[in-house]
């Protein structure tokens, strides 16, 4: 891009400007032009340089997508270094976000000052990486080691009044940012003092002591050790005190392309790349449709999340229940959810009486007359549910959306019994909704794309992720869950325990093992769903009923103090039930079914293996867009763990031949593990699934 940066010189100072759109990307073309632009305030009438970025954004250093340039001539690093030797007063304008490389550049200019709004930050140890370009060396040397770390530990940017204070800004100002940056280099000029490079500063070093001591206990705190970043972080923020200034850029330079090359940052790269490509839907050109009422039916926990949800995006809400009993509890659990966000210091009591203002209560489904949305939260029923839809079809006014948070059922059924199909969408929220960060937006035969773009702009609204799903029983989310639960379940029944199990995949990186979460979530719920699919199961598919046997002895799991383990009061943690192990050895007798012992490696392959299979068949029917999707959906949805990128990406680390040939041995005993046609075509053709992506 030619005029990717370009410059204007008056009065002695050099404006330059950063223009390469959306966000200011450092990349190749913004590098090339820096220099030009050094090069061309070389004439001794050049006595100070501004950089600033055009539009809303100063710089967000490389973009993801784009990090292949940053191996190209010149690097980021060998660009900054020109800066802050180039014997010339330089000062950064932060016209707003300055991230990642974008603030080491600001760093390497000699002075700072930014408009009120912008943030700064280093979100490099969210991809498993470091700031590689220098950042790790001159940031602690303004700020000194505790805040340079947490800056660098934590990923979240902070305010520029934060930053000044931290010595990492010399000015912030509300407006006219571009002039006073340009006085401000009038004034460095005045004074006659040659620059001074932040490679010099020394503001950070004044107590080695207190400097050892934030080291110390950076490295103190426990994190996931399959996680490099931060040990390497901490050990170049370490060195920057330690070595002579360029040994420490040396030391960072090898640690960041160690990191760069890493499977957790592959992994990490891919969950954001993930998050990025979501949004591109066939539907994207659609205009959303304006929602400014949200009617929620069902009260339950869902219900009651959905609401909270729908409240703090500054929506009117009216809660339908049947009655005003169901409505009292509703509106409690509501309260309820508000008080801990109060007490987690995420709701203030002024926003929550905001948002107790904007919520209505009713019993009857006509209240909703208004509404520009409705999303029905009642319990997992077909017959309940498309009753709800036939009172909403008569209720609703024309272009009012129905939507339903069912996690399983057939959305085309549902809007069947409407007049108006163009306007049914799925919006499966996971649970608990405050603190689960994903949307499956289920797109049904007839759902109108304006209903689908709808359904987007509400999950962004709602600060949530949306991916598109089509109709399938569970969509993606639980469909994949499922071929995960089966397969723990036939190790189970074949001589595996649910703590073996559980300890297997906690290792692999999820929070939960299978069997934790089923206990978590209530054992009733899924052996209501097994108990509605019974008459289409497949006779001659294997069926585990172990869970079926727990809940019959009333083991629901947490709630009940039983389930897959035993529940002290007020233990979240299970202990191992002797009872449970009972059971499942007299499912066993009953089927004539011999114990085997099963090792590390193949529990964690069944569970992974499984997971990618359905995700094939799920691709193979145009369930979802991408193989991308899936990824998000577990790591967001299901506590699939993100270093790991995702079962898709998983699958492609360890290669779809073996995964495929694996499959194929099991599938000898169990049709269960026969390999999805798509593996075979892939194979074939030697492509990954990461090639189906398409950025």
């Amino acid at each position: 891009m030619a005029d990717a940066v370009s410059w204007k010189i008056g009065e002695g100072v050099m404006v330059v400007t950063i223009d390469n759109p959306p966000v200011n990307a450092l990349d190749h073309a913004v590098r090339q032009g820096l220099l030009a632009a050094l090069e061309a305030a070389r004439p001794p009438e050049v006595r100070a340089i501004v950089i600033t970025g055009a539009g809303p954004v100063f710089s967000i250093g490389e973009e993801i997508t784009k990090a292949a340039t940053a191996d190209q001539v010149p690097s980021l690093g060998e660009v900054l270094d020109r800066i802050e030797t180039c014997g010339k007063q330089v000062v950064a304008a932060l016209n707003g976000q300055a991230l990642g490389g974008g603030l080491e550049l600001a760093l390497a200019c000699h002075t700072r000052i930014a408009l009120a709004e912008a943030r700064i930050g280093f979100p490099e140890v969210k991809l498993g990486l470091l700031p590689g370009a220098g950042g790790t060396q001159r940031t602690p040397r303004l700020c000194g080691a505790a805040e340079a770390l947490k800056l660098m530990l934590d990923g979240a940017p902070i305010d520029a009044v934060t930053a000044m204070a931290m010595g990492l800004l010399d000015g912030v100002v509300e407006e006219d940012l571009l002039d006073r940056a340009v006085i401000l280099a009038g004034m460095l000029i005045g004074e006659g003092k040659p620059p001074r490079p932040t490679r010099d500063r020394r503001e950070g070093f004044r107590d080695p002591q207190t400097y050892a001591a934030a080291i110390a206990a950076a490295r103190a705190v426990e994190r996931d050790d399959r996680l490099p970043a931060p040990e390497r972080i901490i050990a170049c923020v370490e060195a920057a005190i330690l070595l002579p200034f360029e040994a420490g850029i040396a030391y960072e330079r090898a640690a960041a392309e160690d990191l760069q090359t890493s499977d957790a940052a592959a992994g990490l790269r891919h969950a954001a790349l993930a998050e990025a490509r979501a949004a591109r839907i066939p539907e994207a050109g659609a205009t959303p449709r304006p929602v400014g009422h949200a009617g929620v039916i069902g009260g339950g926990l869902m219900g009651a999340g959905i609401a909270v949800a729908l409240l703090g995006a500054g929506l009117r809400v009216t809660l339908v229940e049947a009655d005003e009993a169901a409505l009292a509890r509703g509106l409690s659990r509501i309260d309820d959810l508000h008080e801990r966000a109060v007490a987690r210091g995420k709701l203030s009591e002024e926003s929550r009486e905001g948002e107790w203002a904007r919520l209505a209560g009713a019993t009857a489904i006509e209240a909703l007359r208004a509404a520009d949305i409705a999303i029905e939260a009642v319990p997992e029923d077909e017959a309940l549910k498309a009753g709800v839809f036939r009172d909403l079809d008569r209720v609703l006014r024309p272009g009012a959306i129905l939507a339903t948070n069912t996690s399983y059922l057939d959305v085309d059924d549902l809007a069947r019994v409407t007049s108006r199909p163009a306007d049914v969408v799925g919006l499966h929220f996971f649970s608990p909704v405050q603190a689960m960060p994903l949307i499956e937006v289920v797109v049904g035969a007839q759902t109108a794309p304006d209903v689908v773009a709808t359904g987007f702009e509400l999950a962004r609204q709602l600060r949530k992720f949306a991916v598109r799903a089509g109709v399938c029983d569970g969509f993606i989310g639980n469909r994949i869950l499922t071929a995960y639960r089966s397969a723990a379940d036939f190790m189970l029944e074949d001589g595996a325990t649910p703590a073996a199990i559980d300890r297997v995949m906690r290792d692999f990186g999820f929070p939960l093992g299978p069997y934790q979460v089923a206990d978590m979530a209530g054992l009733d719920i899924s052996w209501a769903r097994r108990q509605r699919l019974a008459e289409s199961r497949d006779p001659a598919a294997r069926y585990v009923a172990i869970g079926d046997r727990l809940c019959e002895a009333g083991r629901f799991g947490r709630k009940t103090g039983a389930g897959y383990y035993r529940y002290g009061e007020g233990s979240r943690m299970g202990a191992e039930d002797p009872a449970v192990i009972r059971i499942i050895e007299a499912e066993r007798a009953a089927k004539g079914i011999v114990a085997r012992s099963f090792g590390y490696d193949e529990i964690r392959d069944r569970c992974l293996y499984a997971m990618v299979n359905e995700g094939a068949k799920i691709l193979s029917e145009g369930i979802a867009l991408r193989p991308s999707d899936i990824d998000l959906v577990m790591l967001m949805g299901n506590g699939y763990p993100r270093l790991r990128g995702g079962p898709m990406k998983t699958a492609d680390v360890i290669g779809l031949l073996p995964i495929r040939n694996k499959l194929r041995d099991w599938a000898t005993q169990e049709p269960f593990w026969t390999p999805a046609p798509l593996l075979d075509e892939m194979i074939k053709e030697g492509r990954h699934f990461d090639d189906m992506n398409a950025d």
